[in-house]
């Protein structure tokens, strides 16, 4: 349609009268459309055919238009408007387009996971070599190309001291190990987990309810366990056998065993002991084994101060082992994980990795791992283990989260303890409760996890290398004046209980434990 021709809305379907139009010659050039009026008041009917009609002249040839059409020069066709508009709106449009293109291809084709810059995670542990770890870390980085984890194994003493001056001043790990009972002291330099890496219900049907208790805060999970431990019953089975007894599951029966094991020479000194209690100094984990004492007690330890009176009928019970004619230990013996390793000691109390260092002391001896005793049908026992935490001050935080949440797989667990049991009699114990049925075999393992399920942990904790102003060292500092008091001083229950509360209080004051109601 021509930009020139006018539609008339009332003009009549039917032909103009006159003159028939001509017979259409398909050779014949289109007739050209008539200008519209300038002036308003003509008519737009179309002229009558007896009437002369002024030709159109072209002003940049001079020529008539029919005449340019005869001569084969045809004006050029309007441009299209139309949607996309003139050649170069659409040219911008169709740029664009091949751009979107072009980068949708590069994203879709890019290798996945990969990050523009490279990530590198410091990890501090403790007990592990790196090559028990090495797998873990090279199948976490596979997944994670733009991550990069570097594991050191740093020495135990004043290990707390070092990690928490190094996160204060910026230079810490990302990743570190902590021991359970240091949420006190870390304080706000421990980083609460996301829920992208457990979720607070996944985390109560995987773990153990004192993991859930030692490390969750009002919702918040602080760290993941790679394994757990609980104090248990070591025994030497070539003494019971010659002492005719049977292995006790109670208090009661184990005083009356330990005294039947117990050897004395003729001037009186203990050749062979039944029991390593009574003393503190060369009692290896005398805190914990007092601890559970405590807890057997029913002493909570979020209100101790509460139960000085059941204080004073545990130490009573605990220092009873080394006084008096029929004690069966004294302080003139072997420290007791020594003393086991040797022979000389029918029943001792460790941990799980008790089990390693006696076999590398003595690796002849054969012993038994048995549940501790019960008082009264009370079977609590004490937890002691280790927890993978983030720092709160780590720079790299959505990295660290992220390889937490690889550790807390039940296949990365499964991957630890085959490549730790490489090289010792079992790997470390799983945290989770849906493994433990998979270690039920393991005579040496297993009775740590079956007393998994009732187990506290406690403020007197051996073996935590927290340093000389460490909350447990400072703790157990106290109780071992207690007992050190009422062996060779000959002090009353009742007094020492009151002196051990006084520090006990101080202690908490200075890292801020709040009693719990």
């Amino acid at each position: 349609m021509d930009e020139n021709t006018v539609f008339n809305k009332n003009q009549s379907d039917q032909p103009p009268t006159g003159d028939p139009p001509p017979a259409l010659d398909a050779n014949a050039a289109a007739p050209q459309a008539e200008p519209v009026p300038s002036d308003p008041s003509l008519t737009t009917d179309p002229p009558q055919a007896d009437q002369p009609v002024e030709p159109v002249i072209d002003p940049a040839t001079g020529l008539p238009v029919d005449d340019q059409t005869e001569t084969g020069d045809a004006l050029p066709p309007p441009p299209n408007v139309g949607f996309l508009g003139g050649g170069l709106i659409k040219k911008i449009i169709i740029g664009v387009g091949v751009l979107i293109f072009l980068i949708a291809m590069v994203v879709l084709f890019m290798p996945k996971g990969q990050s523009s810059e490279q990530v590198k995670l410091q990890w501090w542990g403790l007990w592990e070599e790196s090559n028990a770890v090495q797998g873990l870390i090279a199948d976490f980085e596979k997944d994670n190309p733009n991550i990069d984890v570097e594991y050191q194994k740093r020495a135990p003493q004043e290990y707390r001291e070092r990690l928490i001056a190094r996160i204060e001043n910026n230079s810490g790990p990302d990743i570190f190990r902590y021991h359970n009972t240091w949420r006190p002291m870390l304080g706000k330099n421990l980083l609460p987990l996301s829920s992208d890496v457990i979720s607070p219900e996944d985390f109560q049907k995987a773990y153990y309810p004192i993991v859930q208790k030692d490390l969750v805060t009002s919702g918040a999970i602080y760290g993941i366990p790679l394994g757990v431990d609980s104090l248990a019953l070591f025994i030497n089975p070539e003494l019971f056998e010659a002492a005719g007894v049977q292995v006790p599951n109670n208090w009661e029966d184990f005083v009356k065993v330990s005294k039947q094991l117990t050897v004395k020479g003729p001037d009186g000194k203990i050749q062979t002991a039944g029991a390593a209690l009574g003393t503190y100094d060369n009692v290896a984990h005398a805190p914990d084994i007092i601890s559970l004492l405590f807890l057997q007690q029913s002493i909570p330890m979020e209100k101790f101060s509460e139960y000085k009176k059941q204080q004073a009928v545990a130490l009573e019970f605990y220092t009873s082992f080394a006084l008096g004619n029929s004690n069966v230990w004294d302080e003139t013996l072997d420290n007791s994980t020594l003393a086991f390793s040797r022979g000389k000691l029918a029943m001792y109390f460790g941990y799980s990795w008790d089990v390693f260092a006696i076999q590398k002391l003595n690796k002849d001896l054969a012993f038994k791992v048995y549940p501790v005793p019960a008082n009264q049908n009370k079977k609590t026992t004490v937890a002691s283990y280790w927890v993978e935490g983030v720092s709160a001050k780590s720079p790299n935080q959505k990295e660290a989260l992220e390889f937490m949440k690889y550790l807390a797989q039940k296949e990365t667990l499964e991957k630890f303890y085959t490549e730790t049991a490489k090289t010792r009699a079992f790997g470390e114990l799983y945290p989770r409760k849906d493994l433990r049925e998979s270690l039920r075999e393991e005579p040496l393992a297993y009775p740590f996890l079956s007393q998994m399920d009732d187990v506290s942990s406690s403020m007197f904790s051996s073996d935590t290398h927290d340093g000389d102003t460490g909350m447990n060292t400072l703790l157990n500092t106290y109780l071992g004046t207690a007992i050190r008091s009422i062996v060779n001083d000959s002090d009353a229950p009742d007094k020492v209980v009151e002196t051990l509360n006084s520090g006990v209080a101080q202690v908490n004051k200075k890292y801020e434990v709040k009693k719990k109601k």
